[in-house]
């Protein structure tokens, strides 16, 4: 019996064929364009994610016979805004998760509406990524589509329609609308009459491993091979990581950076940057989340340096590399937490005429960094110890950082992730409850002279992003 994980990310989607002990059995990866072609854009055609999707499928289960497959389950970027009209058909490109147009939409629910009163109706206040302010923004500036628009999907929700027919969401990702009611786990009718948004346009929503439908027939792979909500790529992630019991954390150095916490019940943070989400475990977690992460790192080497080798600028960590005097701030696409602002821009400071590529490179891993501990920071109680996934957990460079700037022991483990936990939600929707184990690769230890170090780096890393803050807006 086999099940099929897939995570549709932001410039690729994977998808992983796994038993039902959930062990990788074979995966492919499709990738698609992302246009970014004006400041604060960031759109994709789903008729690109759907291509993807066929074509991995197809060559996931070359050889296998029709019924192999037990169940199908989907995890993909959050956020983003799929507009259906009546015949079902894509009004326009998805907008996606970081896409930063959508700051005076942002600022009217926050400031107007007011922070007090979107906390009561979801559970957390308003970001530029978040469903709402697109689909506001859309009522603003291209009424002739939202005129049209009949249906919403989210990413993932998009792709479960195409492969089932049936259009339905599921509690984590409908927790990054912000017109979710997280702590009762439904649609919230206040919050969509203030944003003047009818209810039909919502889908019925379901607990992350709910079936919904199954594959259709001409997709090759039988009859009877069920589809479950899915997830959104972060809980998504947490399954397949099994970070699912509170007092956990798993750190993600994706395409952006997020700080995963389980908890039992629903939290109403004191500090409403953290998200306070469904988890697709049927219970509730905490996120913090910065928009570039791995992807300001792949810009600095692949655009700046002009190299695939990530490894050439980036020396063992010792307290000289640490002691470096140039900072990195992050915020290339803007920032959502704790900051909250899409119109800042990121920076080097403390450039000399002895810069290299080393120094640049270093400071922009500790940069991430310290913006992982300014949402590690709002947690409460902090965290004991933490996993690491994605990308960036490749660099052993970057994971002693990691745990030098958060002063505590990180553990680099093997994952499939959002994939991954995909499977093991199908594997739940066809009755199955594996266990998912991941195997810790490697430990980082923090330092006690580095450690000391960074904590007077980001000491002084906290006082840079109010000047940006400053000169952004003088110049919007």
């Amino acid at each position: 019996m086999y099940f099929i994980g897939i995570d549709l990310g932001t410039s690729s989607v994977k998808l992983l064929l796994t038993d039902e002990h959930m062990h990788p059995v074979r995966q492919t990866t499709r990738s698609y364009p992302l246009d970014f072609s004006a400041d604060g854009k960031s759109e994709q055609n789903p008729a690109d994610w759907w291509r993807a999707v066929k074509e991995g499928l197809h060559e996931l289960t070359a050889g296998l016979a029709p019924g192999a497959v037990a169940a199908v389950g989907v995890g993909g970027q959050m956020h983003g805004l799929v507009m259906l009209d009546e015949q079902n058909r894509v009004i326009r490109p998805a907008i996606l998760w970081n896409d930063a147009r959508t700051g005076k939409q942002t600022d009217y629910l926050n400031q107007t509406v007011g922070k007090t009163t979107l906390q009561r109706l979801t559970g957390n206040i308003a970001f530029a990524g978040f469903t709402a302010t697109k689909l506001l923004w859309v009522k603003e500036h291209e009424p002739q589509h939202f005129a049209r628009c009949a249906k919403i999907c989210l990413p993932k929700d998009y792709v479960n329609y195409m492969l089932t027919g049936v259009w339905a969401t599921d509690v984590s990702d409908a927790s990054g609308t912000l017109l979710f009611d997280v702590s009762h786990r439904r649609w919230s009718a206040e919050m969509l009459q203030i944003c003047g948004l009818s209810p039909e346009l919502l889908p019925p929503v379901y607990e992350s491993a709910a079936p919904i439908g199954t594959l259709k027939p001409e997709l090759g792979l039988g009859e009877g091979v069920l589809v479950c909500a899915g997830a959104g790529d972060n809980a998504a992630a947490a399954i397949g990581t099994a970070t699912v019991r509170a007092g956990q954390c798993n750190l993600s150095l994706g395409t952006s950076g997020t700080v995963f916490v389980p908890t039992d019940e629903f939290v109403k943070p004191e500090n409403p940057a953290l998200h306070s989400f469904c988890h697709a475990n049927g219970k509730y977690h905490l996120m913090g989340c910065i928009l570039s992460a791995a992807s300001a790192n792949k810009w600095l080497v692949e655009t700046v340096f002009e190299t695939a080798d990530y490894t050439k600028y980036a020396p063992a960590l010792t307290e000289q590399r640490a002691s470096g005097s140039v900072y990195f701030m992050p915020y290339l696409a803007g920032e959502r937490c704790p900051h909250n602002d899409a119109a800042v821009r990121g920076g080097f400071v403390g450039l000399s005429l002895s810069t290299g590529r080393a120094e640049l490179q270093t400071a922009l891993l500790e940069g991430v960094s310290f913006a992982i501990k300014d949402c590690v920071r709002l947690i409460p109680g902090g965290i004991q110890a933490a996993t690491v996934c994605g990308g960036g957990a490749k660099s052993e460079l970057w994971v002693h950082i990691l745990a030098n700037v958060l002063e505590t022991e990180i553990s680099v483990i093997q994952s499939e992730g959002p994939a991954l936990g995909a499977a093991v939600l199908a594997a739940g929707a066809a009755g199955f409850q594996p266990l998912v184990r991941p195997a810790i690769v490697k430990t980082a230890q923090p330092s006690a002279s580095i450690a000391a170090i960074y904590r007077q780096k980001y000491a002084k890393f906290r006082t840079l992003y109010p000047a940006l803050k400053y000169f952004y807006k003088e110049e919007a």
